[in-house]
């Protein structure tokens, strides 16, 4: 038996936005230089990575991505220092609540995960 815990920031009407896919998406563009890149690792479509980033950006109110136009031989993208603390600050919260549910759930497996037949 496994606990799996989900960790995502939502808004005050508690609609997630930015959670596991985000800072993969972010991480990726940091990797790459590049959004449309980013998107084919993730088996994104670039519209839906550009709706997930700007949506992101809104309710952060913070500008995490440095746009360089040019087309697909000279544009670029590259992470903001304030969006490279993000994904900094938040991995590190996720992997503190991660490690903290883990602890928590080691009694409750105790008693309750199936004890494997002895043959």
């Amino acid at each position: 038996m496994k606990l799996h815990v989900r960790i995502a920031l939502a808004t005050a009407r508690d609609e997630e936005f930015c959670g596991a896919g985000v800072l993969e998406l972010l991480a990726g563009i940091a990797r790459h230089g590049s959004i449309q890149q980013a998107a084919r690792d993730m088996g994104l479509s670039y519209v839906k990575a550009l709706r997930i980033l700007n949506q992101t950006e809104k309710e952060l109110g913070l500008a995490l991505l440095e746009r360089r136009k040019g087309g697909a031989q000279r544009g670029s993208t590259a992470l903001t220092p304030t969006a490279r603390r993000f994904v900094r600050d938040f991995t590190r919260l996720r992997a503190t609540i991660q490690k903290s549910a883990q602890q928590a759930f080691r009694p409750f497996q105790r008693v309750y995960e199936r004890k494997k037949e002895t043959r």
